[in-house]
């Protein structure tokens, strides 16, 4: 199976032009373009320069042809590039997007003039070309990503970085849109935190495989002790982490029978993310945590929640999609002393290994080891996250609203210490009481995904301009917005 978030990136290129203007900046403009997705990894789609005067699109024929083009292979473009190396012919373009109905994230660049070459044979005009596309967008409701300047160059690395971010935003938008999330075991009896809306989630193209706990423990058990496979996850967790010494191979087996079967299970199903019952059924009837098979999974780039967190799932697919990195799930948990804008977020042992960013222990766990026994409990992957910038985002579903909805922000974790067992993570976000006031009245959970890094201006551009969701952006510069007057 290869996974959506593994699978190369295709996007569609469409040079603009209008013939009153000099088509020599076309081919430079399309061959830069598509050197710079070359360099990236990113495979681009588009018909021969020939196909067209200047390998360009300036009439409704030409819009027809890219269209009809396009629409064949609409299954695997992710976005589109649209260039206009001069004011281009905004129909055209406009049309052309009409016409292929691919639904996917467009990025609209305009080359800048130079200031010695605006004859009439040599000017551009691309600078007020985009607004005329952008206009026409508008009246076809056509959503679009902007360049980080106007006009741009399309051999910069600027351009370079617009492209980059593009790839990974449609990325997300894709893998959001058709995600498959795996639900394994019911919902703990006291967690209602962790209910959610399977049909608000199908709503909006997300579908959930459920089964039952009692099938994967009966189909771990079955595994022999002979599988090559076994052996091989066996190999697997003894060099994931440290195993202290008192951990026998009988508990290490255990472990890895069920990591196997949750495995397969997942590749079975074609799911990209899941959430699994993790307490305390499996470590009662099963002996074991899992813990460690999550914290695999997600360095894998396959994210897994506890407690049936199945929007916690969705949340970590989201910030896996936009960074290329491990996420995990995290309580908001405890205060840092009097430290307004600082907390300690926690789980029991399920954070991947990178996103701790050393190596970890692989032990027991702590609070549920000491009521039941230690022994049934083997799996909980502990350690302390390194400092470092990260972001944070929560998906929630909202019956009473009828809707997803979401908050997206960016903090850092810290190296304040904090001696408490299990996953450690002191985070410090700016303004974190405001947060926690928005978090407690909108009726969010106490769960939340974070990734090591930068990444919310991909994730809140795919929620707001491409999947709709209400989304609130903690301490997040927002776009310039029509304030519409109250009349009456």
């Amino acid at each position: 199976m290869v996974l959506q978030i593994r699978r190369q990136v295709t996007l569609g290129v469409v040079i603009g032009s209008r013939a009153f203007f000099n088509g020599a900046p076309c081919k430079a403009s399309r061959d830069e373009t598509l050197a710079q997705l070359e360099k990236l990894g990113v495979r681009a789609l588009t018909l021969p320069f020939e196909a067209t005067v200047n390998g360009a699109v300036q009439s409704v024929a030409d819009a027809v042809l890219y269209a009809d083009f396009f629409r064949k292979q609409a299954d695997e473009i992710d976005g589109l590039v649209i260039g206009l190396p001069n004011f281009g012919d905004e129909i055209a373009i406009a049309e052309l997007v009409n016409r292929a109905k691919l639904n996917v994230p467009i990025l609209l660049q305009a080359s800048n003039d130079e200031v010695d070459k605006v004859s009439v044979h040599e000017r551009r005009d691309a600078f007020c070309g985009k607004i005329s596309v952008s206009n026409n967008f508008w009246q076809y409701g056509v959503p679009f990503t902007e360049t980080t300047s106007h006009t741009c160059d399309t051999d910069s690395a600027e351009f370079g970085a617009d492209l980059e971010r593009f790839a990974r935003l449609c990325r997300t938008v894709r893998g959001m849109r058709g995600a498959r999330l795996g639900a394994i075991g019911a919902r703990t009896g006291a967690f209602q935190t962790m209910r959610y809306s399977e049909k608000l989630l199908q709503a909006g193209g997300i579908t959930v495989v459920t089964v039952d706990l009692s099938e994967m423990m009966s189909a771990a058990g079955a595994i022999s002790d002979s599988d090559p496979d076994l052996r091989a996850k066996m190999e697997r967790i003894r060099s994931y982490g440290t195993i202290p010494a008192h951990i026998t191979e009988a508990q290490v087996t255990r472990q890895a029978k069920w990591t196997l079967a949750v495995n397969r299970w997942i590749e079975e199903n074609g799911c990209d993310a899941s959430a699994i019952q993790c307490w305390r059924s499996l470590q009662d009837n099963f002996g074991c945590a899992t813990c460690v098979t999550m914290s695999m999974m997600g360095e894998e780039l396959m994210p897994s929640a506890c407690e049936v967190d199945v929007m916690g799932a969705l949340s970590m697919y989201a910030l896996a999609l936009a960074s290329g990195a491990p996420p995990a799930i995290l309580d908001w948990n405890n205060n840092y002393g009097r430290e307004a804008d600082k907390c300690v977020c926690t789980h029991c042992g399920n954070y991947p290994r990178s996103f701790i960013g050393d190596t970890p222990e692989i032990g027991e766990l702590d609070v549920l080891g000491e009521t039941i026994g230690r022994s049934k409990c083997f799996g909980a992957v502990k350690g302390k996250v390194k400092p470092g910038p990260m972001t944070y985002f929560r998906l929630s579903s909202d019956d009473r609203a009828g809707t997803l909805k979401c908050y997206l922000g960016e903090g850092e974790f810290t190296d304040d210490p904090f001696p408490m067992d299990g996953g450690i993570a002191v985070t410090r976000v700016p303004r974190l009481r405001e947060l926690m006031r928005f978090v407690t009245q909108n009726g969010f959970e106490h769960h939340v995904a974070m990734v090591r890094g930068n990444h919310a201006d991909v994730v809140n551009e795919a929620v707001t301009r491409y999947l709709g969701w209400p989304l609130y952006a903690h301490n997040i510069e927002q776009e310039p917005a029509l304030t519409l007057p109250r009349r009456f």
